[in-house]
């Protein structure tokens, strides 16, 4: 039993509850049948509202910037939404087990062999906060200059000031208030970024001549589009382990499916339609060239608003991480950790020295890593069924999944495998590939999840099956 578990049972205390601006007590320990509630379509919210995010228009306008046309890069944005039915999908587990993605992530790894993995995706995590953060401040700082409010260094702290508290104070309330949140955001997000489609979409470049990208600009089209959607594998089943363990896989993937889709595509259509337009290099400003004078600070709020419902799902996420990684905190102090690395990030970004784009690369560089882990995660869970012996993913040596001194040899072997080969076929600004030019400049990253994936399937399909309960 662990830490979190004894404090929410020990005698003449509350017992946990997850309810809305109350500190939640539950981390990674299993949600009790009792406590679980709600319903598949709150997934539609908390997946619409955490993908209407300015990143989405900036992805639209790179695929153009690839050398696609409007038609080809609408179909690769559409093609990178759907992606969303197998992250929606994967929050089955969550269902299933009552706790988080990277506990679950034991079963196909081992104890230890999931820690590895579990440190770069906090990394990650973190990383993406603060570009969010940093997105976010320089649009609330053009705001305030647009109103004529405080302006230089004293605007600009003040705006990471308020970023940082709107991301850290819903994101510490826990599930509940994360779930309200991203709802209510969505409703006003919704509607600005619907105008915004109004706004560009007229103007597009529809009719342009067929475009031949080559290998090349289609692959790093797909990157682009699949990178975003595919940085969730790690956490879908954050967000549905309160759920009842009645709610149906179909409900499940459909509402949570349709909600990443939506927007996704929505804001990625947008930056396509830019891109024919203007000069994208510098999404904020472009875009802002596109729009009526009296929208100009309307849209600012809306890329601070998207900002926010990322960064909120992503730094909760990283103070459950922090727990699988071992932190001997709840969760409402282990995020405390991950808010301050976020501010301190930040701080440097816009104060020190401008690291925002060596950050970009770093991340956009470990889609190395997380490409195969999440082939060999999601392979699992389908040999599995998302039926695993919960008690055993925290019972750590004395549970099934320690397999050899808390490492499991096939996961690991396929994970490698997978590795090697997106690192062969990876075209980033840090590494390029050895396999890259002779396949036409064409980056097959993103395959590394298919290599790794079929590798575990056929190493362990002999011995994993589901978890059978008890009769």
């Amino acid at each position: 039993m662990t830490q979190q578990e004894t404090t929410a049972r020990a005698p003449g205390r509350t017992v946990a509850t997850d309810q809305v601006f109350q500190v939640e007590t539950h981390g990674i320990d299993p949600i009790p049948d009792e406590e679980r509630h709600g319903g598949a379509r709150d997934l539609f919210w908390l997946w619409f509202g955490s993908n209407l995010t300015f990143t989405y228009v900036i992805n639209g306008a790179l695929a153009v910037a690839f050398g696609l046309s409007f038609w080809q890069a609408t179909g690769v944005v559409v093609i990178g939404g759907l992606s969303f039915f197998a992250i929606s999908a994967a929050g089955l587990s969550g269902v299933r087990t009552g706790t988080a993605t990277l506990v679950i992530s034991r079963a196909p790894f081992g104890v230890r062999g999931n820690w590895p993995a579990g440190m770069l995706n906090w990394v990650v995590s973190i990383g993406y906060t603060i570009l969010n953060t940093v997105v976010g401040t320089l649009a609330l700082e053009a705001f305030f200059a647009d109103l004529g409010w405080a302006s230089g260094h004293t605007g600009r702290a003040l705006a990471l000031l308020i970023t940082l508290a709107l991301t850290f104070l819903v994101a510490l309330w826990g599930h509940a208030t994360v779930q309200l949140a991203e709802r209510w955001i969505a409703y006003v997000l919704a509607v600005g970024f619907a105008a915004l489609l109004v706004f560009l979409l007229p103007g597009a470049d529809t009719g342009g001549a067929a475009v031949h990208p080559g290998a090349s600009g289609w692959s790093l089209a797909f990157v682009v589009m699949l990178a975003g959607p595919f940085s969730y594998v790690p956490m879908p089943a954050d967000y549905t382990r309160y759920l009842p363990k009645t709610t149906s896989m179909r409900s499940l993937t459909w509402y949570g499916a349709l909600g990443g889709f939506v927007s996704s595509v929505a804001l990625g259509v947008a930056g396509v339609a830019a891109a024919t337009q203007t000069d994208m290099t510098d999404a904020v400003a472009g875009t802002e060239k596109l729009l009526p004078g009296w929208f100009q600070p309307l849209f600012l709020a809306l890329v601070l608003g998207g900002s926010v419902t990322n960064s909120i799902v992503t730094l909760y996420s990283s103070s459950l991480n922090l727990q699988v990684l071992g932190v001997p905190w709840s969760r409402s102090k282990a995020i405390i950790i991950s808010a301050a690395v976020t501010a301190a990030g930040s701080l440097c970004a816009l104060f020190l020295t401008d690291f925002t784009s060596s950050l970009l690369s770093f991340l956009s560089l470990l889609i190395i890593v997380f490409a195969p882990w999440g082939g060999v995660f999601l392979a699992d869970m389908i040999m599995r069924r998302c039926r695993y012996d919960a008690p055993a993913l925290h019972a750590g040596p004395d549970g099934a999944y320690w397999y050899r001194s808390g490492y499991h040899p096939t996961g690991m072997t396929a994970l490698l495998v997978g590795m090697v080969f997106a690192a062969l076929t990876c075209d980033s600004e840090l590494w390029t590939g050895p396999l890259v030019a002779p396949l036409g400049g064409a980056d097959l990253t993103l395959l590394g999840s298919v290599v790794s994936g079929l590798v575990y399937w056929a190493l362990a399909r002999r011995n994993v099956a589901p978890h059978t309960e008890p009769s």
